[in-house]
């Protein structure tokens, strides 16, 4: 009875369901008129009465770590888009749990499997004037060759492109022609492949399968006795497709920037996102600033020059996300999407426009200026994202960040500095820092010490109290602070454990060093926190960030909060 909503099973269900089910579900197949002379043909509506265009926007499927609601966001910010200009739009969706599957958010829903058939069939049936994939994650893009073979036309950046963005090789060589450098890297087949392109290019690696969700079996690797079963993992996830090898950029910037090109040669930056940890965490996972903190204007300037190149070599009409990395003064790239990106809508909000309905319009013909975006617009504020991490539900997980994506949310914060709006995203994401006079439990690998004993001198300054192992413990006495020492957990009595357990220790701040035991004191410290509930900061830069905010709060009178609605209004005169 609902206009909305139409199946279409295959045969063999429908034998299998049977009788009026049978009837229904072959009712909905997408018959024509007269194929059941004995059914009521006013059981399906016709179809093709409208006479407004017809848009195919495929969603993304099921949520999953690597594609969820972000891009449902995008999906549906493009619907509202596209029938604003006069489009009737038909949704491809299999999702429940999603906006884009509401009735409400397009003219048409197809509640459908994504796969090359059934969406051939609900372009044929509802007579699309094109399809549009980039707004679904990976799972669209996968499809976008078939579709356009089987004759689906295919808005916005040509498959052929997109493509041409996937292919390590020619992707390298475009990288090249431009003039931004990339990491040394190569491509493996196998594992034989893998440890010979590792020797070559030297370690540490990453290692990455090529069209995988979330970087699912990314990792990183130090050393060759490690590479071998990792390897072999990763082949086994890639199913076929090749496996890419790249010299791992210690203690770099990583960034992420979205943009969007009308197919005119017109490119406008988004905005440019900062990650807070450094590069090799997903970005998916990492905490982020916008506007970045730690560029030069030169550099910066460098980045908006790639993204106006690659624009117009890849030819994108719509979204395009750069992932790059700033080690010292050089820019390197690490990858290109021309596609939506999981953080087009954190920084639609944080620009106060909607990316997504911009790219839906110049897919459909409008130029920037015409589709709301002649210009980059600045955040009138700082955003900072923070991910969210189910580790509370699965006790004993490690908790740990790496390339491969963990977190399953996100949240923001925004704030007139950067340690306000860092630290609300920290809030916001349930990660609450308690304030002076708290006790901290530290342990540090001896990379992070420095910096880590720079933060600990600046809480102390706010009334913070710290207890460490002996080696952390050394360098915050050398810097002048009196911490009490404990024993590593395999060392002896009393240890970090015995300090969680027994209720002394308020927030933990445990880092890694390079290929360290998955398994070792780490792991359980951890693990332990996360039991009774304490906040856990991972990675140095993270505490640094920490500490910069908790001393922006101490000084800082309280705000009164804004809805974006009225923060962007402001800026508009509203």
């Amino acid at each position: 009875r609902t206009p909305y909503y139409y199946g279409t099973y295959s045969e063999l269900e429908v034998w299998k369901v049977g009788g009026l089910e049978g009837w229904c579900a072959k009712r909905c197949v997408g018959a024509r008129q007269g194929d059941f002379p004995n059914s009521r043909e006013a059981a399906v509506p016709n179809l093709q009465t409208s006479k407004l265009p017809s848009v195919l926007i495929i969603g993304g499927g099921p949520n999953r770590i690597g594609q969820g609601i972000e891009f449902d966001t995008c999906c549906c910010q493009a619907a509202g888009a596209l029938r604003a200009l006069g489009y009737r739009v038909v949704m491809a969706n299999s999702n429940p749990e999603t906006v884009s599957t509401d009735p409400d958010t397009s003219d048409a829903l197809y509640f459908e499997p994504l796969t090359l058939e059934d969406l051939v069939g609900v372009y044929e049936r509802e007579r699309c004037i094109g399809a549009i994939v980039q707004f679904g994650g990976q799972t669209p893009l996968n499809l976008a060759q078939g579709l356009r073979a089987a004759g689906v036309r295919i808005l916005g950046t040509s498959p052929d492109d997109i493509d041409l963005a996937e292919d390590r090789d020619r992707f390298r060589a475009l990288a090249d022609r431009i003039g931004i450098p990339q990491p040394p890297s190569g491509i493996a087949h196998t594992v034989e492949d893998a440890l010979a392109i590792a020797d070559r290019i030297g370690y540490p690696v990453l290692v990455r399968p090529s069209f995988v969700l979330g970087g699912r079996g990314m990792v990183i690797v130090h050393r060759r006795d490690d590479l071998e079963g990792l390897a072999r993992q990763a082949v086994a996830i890639a199913e076929g497709k090749p496996i890419l090898i790249d010299r791992f950029l210690e203690n770099a910037v990583e960034l992420d920037v979205d943009s969007v090109s009308d197919g005119r040669g017109n490119t406008v930056v988004g905005t440019i996102l900062e990650h807070v940890e450094p590069a090799g965490i997903h970005s998916g996972d990492a905490a982020c600033v916008t506007p970045p903190i730690s560029l030069s204007p030169a550099v910066l300037g460098r980045i908006r020059g790639y993204a106006h190149a690659f624009a117009d070599a890849l030819r994108v009409q719509g979204l395009m996300n750069l992932q790059l990395a700033v080690k010292g003064d050089e820019v390197y790239m690490i990858e290109v999407n021309p596609r939506g990106s999981r953080t087009v809508p954190f920084v639609s909000k944080a620009i106060g426009v909607s990316l997504a309905a911009v790219a839906a319009r110049v897919m459909v013909g409008r130029s920037l200026a015409e589709a709301g975006l002649p210009a980059e617009r600045t955040p009138p504020c700082f955003a900072a994202k923070e991910a969210v991490f189910p580790f509370a539900r699965f006790p004993g997980a490690t908790v740990a960040l790496s390339p491969e994506m963990k977190s399953t949310g996100e949240v923001m914060g925004l704030a007139p500095t950067y340690g306000l709006a860092y630290l609300k995203s920290q809030t916001a994401a349930g990660t609450r820092l308690p304030p002076p006079p708290a006790t901290l439990f530290l342990s540090l690998c001896d990379a992070d010490k420095p910096a880590g004993v720079k933060a600990a001198k600046a809480l102390a300054a706010l009334g913070y109290g710290f207890l460490a192992t002996r080696g952390t413990a050394t360098a915050l006495w050398e810097a002048g602070l009196r911490p009490g020492a404990v024993f590593r957990v395999r060392d002896g009595h009393p240890n970090a454990l015995d300090l969680i357990r027994g209720g002394a220790v308020d927030w933990v701040v445990n880092t890694a060093g390079p290929g360290a035991d998955p398994m070792g004191d780490g792991r359980a410290i951890r693990a332990e926190a996360l039991l009774h509930g304490l906040p856990i900061t991972t990675v140095s830069e993270g505490f640094v960030a920490a500490a910069e905010a908790l001393a922006e709060r101490a000084a800082s009178p309280a705000a009164t909060p804004l809805t974006l609605q009225e923060l962007h209004g402001r800026r508009q005169g509203r």
